[in-house]
Order: C-alpha cells, then sequence, then structure tokens
C-alpha cells in the first residue's frame, strides 16, 4: 500500500514539473513587435541650383535705369545639428534689360545695364521648412555709356550688395524663395569720342526663384 502512494506521488511530481513546458511547447511562437523609427527631420544642408526673376529699379548718371532680369543661382547650405542656424554660400548671374535715356546738350544719353551677378555669404534661421536669411557680399555688372549722336563705352562694374529674404522648403528637394537686395557699384569713367563721362550706380531689386535641393553628401 505503501509502495502504491510512493509510485502516484513520485508520478504527480513529473507531472508537475514537465506540464508547463509541454503546454508551452502547443502555443504560438512570440515575436516581438518590430522597434518604430522615427523619421529624420527636414534638413537645409546640401547643394542646390534655381532659377530666378526680378524688377530692379536705380540711380545712375543723373538717371533712374530700371527694367527686369532673368537668371540663375548655384549655392550650399549648411544647418547646423540640433539647431536652427542655416550658413551658406551662393552665387547668381542674371541677363538685365535695365536702361534709361535722357536729353544732353547736343543729343541723348542712355545708361543701361546688360548683366548682373553676385557671390553672397549667406545666415539664416530655419523654422523646420521655412527660413527666413540675410546675405551679402560682392556684386558685379556689365554696365553701358551711350550718347547718340555719338558712341558708346561699356565697363565691367563691381561693388557690394547687401540684402535678405523668405525661403520655404514645398518638398525635401524643392525650394521657393523671394528676396530683396541693395547694390552699389560705385563709380566708373567711360571714354567717347569728345568726352570722358563718370557715371555712378546703385540699384534696388526684388527676385523670386525656385531651386531643386541635392541631397547632402556629408
Amino acid at each position: 500500500m505503501i509502495r502504491h502512494i510512493a509510485l502516484g506521488a513520485a508520478s504527480a511530481a513529473v507531472l508537475a514539473l514537465y506540464a508547463p513546458a509541454v503546454m508551452a511547447a502547443d502555443l504560438p511562437a512570440y515575436e516581438p513587435a518590430p522597434a518604430v523609427i522615427a523619421p529624420a527631420g527636414f534638413t537645409w544642408t546640401g547643394p542646390y541650383i534655381g532659377a530666378q526673376a526680378g524688377y530692379s529699379w536705380g540711380d545712375a548718371a543723373k538717371a533712374s535705369p530700371d527694367g527686369w532680369m532673368v537668371g540663375g543661382y548655384l549655392g550650399y547650405n549648411y544647418q547646423f545639428d540640433g539647431s536652427p542656424v542655416v550658413i551658406g554660400i551662393e552665387t547668381d548671374i542674371n541677363y538685365a534689360d535695365i536702361d534709361d535715356r535722357r536729353s544732353a546738350r547736343g543729343g541723348r544719353t542712355k545708361v543701361s545695364t546688360n548683366w548682373a551677378g553676385a557671390t553672397r555669404a549667406r545666415i539664416g534661421y530655419a523654422f523646420d521648412r521655412f527660413m527666413v536669411y540675410g546675405a551679402g557680399g560682392l556684386a558685379y555688372a556689365g554696365r553701358e555709356f551711350s550718347r547718340s549722336p555719338g558712341d558708346k563705352d561699356k565697363k565691367t562694374a563691381v561693388g557690394w550688395t547687401i540684402g535678405g529674404g523668405v525661403e520655404y522648403a514645398a518638398s525635401d528637394n524643392v525650394a521657393v524663395r523671394a528676396e530683396y537686395r541693395y547694390s552699389d557699384y560705385g563709380k566708373d569713367t567711360f571714354r567717347l569720342a569728345n568726352s570722358s563721362p563718370k557715371s555712378s550706380y546703385s540699384e534696388h531689386r526684388v527676385m523670386v526663384g525656385v531651386a531643386y535641393k541635392f541631397d547632402s553628401p556629408f
């Protein structure tokens, strides 16, 4: 009798030890949920190239030349990690149709700008995809002074420019902008047949542009 009781107790102990393992083997395998990776935030860092157009008005040789321009620009931005501060460098070149005529003794004179460009440093403050920025640097332009009847002379004027604008990244690779800049090209002497007129030139300009931003190689 005691032997049967001992065997029964031993069998119960064995079942108690192995039953959880057998039941666990019959349950479906549990796989942990995949980790959720947050998408990377937008960054202004990277090279870009764009097209722009605008309107210019200014002062030159007692005249007030104004007109339109269209051209392109390219540059590179760098946004500091974890910071809204963006720095960059940019250059642009534009075809210009800017001029003014005035009456002078013995005829008429014309001052005009045929092209204009600049190389500027930029600094901006980004609100995610929206950025306000300032820019300044070297400005250059193709100027012409003519007298009719008579002749004309051309100069490449060099000066400085400063301005600012707003820019919005409509997508990860497309950004649109609007800006204002002021440029001062100093004074140049033009050599005509019977005179050497001097003409200073300064201008105000408003521009709009759209650019393609490439992914940063760094």
